[in-house]
């Protein structure tokens, strides 16, 4: 009873964050402001946060879904083949640097992300495959949704660090757009935030760092 009711009383003690991603594409329509990561990271020490469940990206149709998962570090990531051929996922673009190797339908790998960052992950047989996973210090985080709202619910009192990424925003932008913060016990609403659409897209290369062969006749 006394550690139900200490329960209690600490999460009435907690913070709820809100706010608002508005991403900026003349070309977008209306309402896309979705798959923004926000996050808060406490300034000071704080007590090592465990890893999450075990989760999945799957592989179907040639497709990573979902296209985008955030995790807290330490998670495990399940990836299962469900198409009926091999794929080959790998990832050498910072964060988790891992290459599973040719593996067959029905067939699954996992990896340990025990390294903070952003993952992009490719296939080495079908270029078209690409996803984004996301390891955090912090379980103080949540991804927008399409109105750009987002909410980080239970968060202790305290400083935090401010942060937030997007797919298709520069680096350099992202990083002016980092602030510490105070959350104070109840609602805290914070100021709207803009990250910019950036232009163009660069083809990724193989897990050889060469480029995909377009001629070759696909054998798996």
């Amino acid at each position: 009873m006394l550690l139900a009711t200490l329960s209690i009383a600490a999460s009435a003690q907690d913070a709820t964050v809100h706010g608002a991603v508005n991403i900026i594409n003349p070309a977008k329509s209306a309402g896309a402001n979705s798959d923004a990561v926000v996050w808060l990271t406490p300034l000071r020490n704080s007590d090592p946060v465990p890893p999450g469940p075990k989760v999945r990206l799957l592989q179907n149709n040639k497709r990573f879904i979902p296209h985008m998962l955030v995790v807290t570090l330490g998670t495990q990531i399940d990836f299962p083949n469900e198409d009926p051929y091999f794929h080959n996922v790998f990832s050498i673009y910072r964060g988790k640097p891992f290459d599973l190797g040719l593996y067959e339908s029905g067939s699954t790998r996992t990896i340990h992300f025990n390294q903070p960052g952003v993952s992009y992950i490719f296939c080495n047989i079908h270029p078209e495959m690409s996803a984004v996973i996301v390891a955090l210090r912090t379980p103080h985080f949540a991804t927008t949704t399409t109105d750009g709202n987002f909410q980080i619910a239970h968060v202790p009192p305290g400083r935090y660090k401010l942060e937030f990424w997007y797919e298709r925003a520069s680096e350099a932008e992202l990083a002016t757009l980092s602030r510490d913060v105070d959350i104070t016990t109840g609602e805290n609403k914070l100021p709207g935030i803009a990250i910019h659409f950036a232009d163009g897209t660069k083809e990724h290369l193989n897990k050889y760092g060469e480029p995909y062969s377009r001629n070759k006749k696909e054998e798996y």
